[in-house]
């Protein structure tokens, strides 16, 4: 009866294996067509790291095609319009357009919204803190191609050395050519905005003093493996602060005749007190992992708060607002699949639908029969066996050479 019981778990965990474990509901979409799939860090904690074994099912159980999507830094280029403070034309001469720099810019370059003209037009730069002196920055500089097929003005950007004036003066030579209309001056300045990370929290953070090493050690445990991008501590004390800091992990190592457990280095940083102490990697995937902070002659860093940050993913795929959906996933034999829509990222619009997973699954192992066997399934028993099996042959042998021996 035992033997058969453990002639089913083998059988049962031979089932299992290849299977997904790990399974989500998908929340109905409110438009058909094109959606995001935000996914949890639940579920790409039982995900293979490069989430290739992430499988997409309609309620028939057809697989839905989708590719990965990772969150980019947005940059955006913003104008700020400085004033004009006079505008002055002398007929068939000169115009001057004097403009009032914002205090403290140093600047070294101005765009120009101008009015659509076919000519072109030399001009001067000069400089004054008081509108009253006024000293060369530029001379000669010549402004063309001042029409738009498409718009009515353009944009020009005139360069000139490094100044600190507070105000510019810009000189344009009207002697050969009709005044142009400049209608704003400023800059543009260019922003870049960071994609929101996602937080992950440990299942355990523990600090440890070690005063023999002059270090310390603080354990990490997630509940399972995760994905981490950047890590930011948060510290009191002291005032002023210089440490190396390793993160690493325990590993395991077989020799010819034991395993033992050594430090990998995964990386290292330093912590500053005058930095943000903010650390981006390009990819951490561990379940449990150590940081060891070497302080040297100094007490240990007061850490108020060590805060663990992921880039959020998703996925994105053709959808039906009266279909449901699953997603399936931890099946490590699977390889990254192959669909056309991958080839078409860039025709698909960058702001989507989003809907999120729920419902999230994860199936228990199979356990290892071996922990419940009976004694006689167990290797000591085995070689028992072979041991008394060896003795017995041996004794029928020397009998039967003694026979012989015997009749001889």
């Amino acid at each position: 009866m035992k033997l058969n019981k453990f002639i089913l778990l083998l059988l049962v965990a031979n089932l299992s294996f290849g299977q997904y474990q790990t399974t989500a509901k998908l929340k109905k979409v409110s438009q058909s067509g094109f959606n995001e799939i935000i996914l949890s860090p639940e579920v790409r904690s039982f995900s293979k790291q490069d989430l290739s074994d992430i499988r997409l099912f309609d309620a028939k159980g057809n697989e839905v095609p989708y590719f990965i999507q990772t969150p980019k830094n947005v940059s955006s280029n913003a104008f700020e319009e400085y004033t004009i403070v006079s505008k002055t034309t002398i007929p068939k001469k000169s115009t001057s357009i004097i403009i009032a720099i914002p205090s403290n810019k140093h600047n070294n370059k101005l765009s120009l919204f101008i009015a659509n003209s076919d000519v072109e037009k030399k001009y001067s730069v000069s400089g004054s803190d008081n509108q009253k002196e006024w000293f060369g920055i530029s001379d000669s500089q010549t402004l063309y191609d001042l029409n738009s097929t498409s718009e009515t003005s353009v944009v020009k950007t005139i360069s000139y050395p490094l100044s600190t004036y507070h105000y510019l003066k810009i000189d344009f030579d009207d002697r050969k050519t009709l005044p142009i209309n400049v209608l704003k001056v400023g800059n543009f300045t260019s922003q870049s905005q960071k994609s929101a990370l996602q937080e992950i929290f440990p299942k355990k953070s523990v600090t440890t003093e070690i005063p023999s090493e002059k270090e310390t050690q603080i354990h990490i445990l997630f509940d399972a493996p995760q994905v981490i991008n950047e890590i930011s501590f948060e510290i009191s004390k002291p005032t002023y602060y210089k440490r190396t800091a390793i993160l690493y992990k325990k590993t395991k190592r077989q020799t010819k005749r034991k395993s033992q457990i050594f430090d990998e280095e995964i990386t290292s940083f330093e912590l500053n007190s005058t930095a943000t102490n903010t650390f981006i990697f390009p990819q951490i995937f561990e379940k449990e992992f150590f940081i060891k902070i070497k302080n040297h002659d100094n007490q240990p860093l007061s850490i108020s708060k060590i805060k663990y940050y992921q880039k959020p993913i998703s996925i994105i795929a053709d959808l039906n607002s009266n279909e449901t959906y699953i997603l399936k996933t931890g099946n490590k034999n699977l390889a990254e699949p192959e669909y056309d829509l991958s080839n078409f990222k860039n025709n698909i619009a960058g702001n989507l639908p989003q809907t999120t997973l729920y419902d999230i699954q994860q199936k228990n192992a199979v356990k290892n029969p071996i922990a419940n066997q009976s004694f006689w399934q167990k290797s000591w028993f085995m070689w028992l066996c072979i041991v008394l099996g060896g003795i017995t042959i041996l004794f029928f042998t020397a009998s039967l050479v003694k026979d012989l021996k015997t009749k001889n």
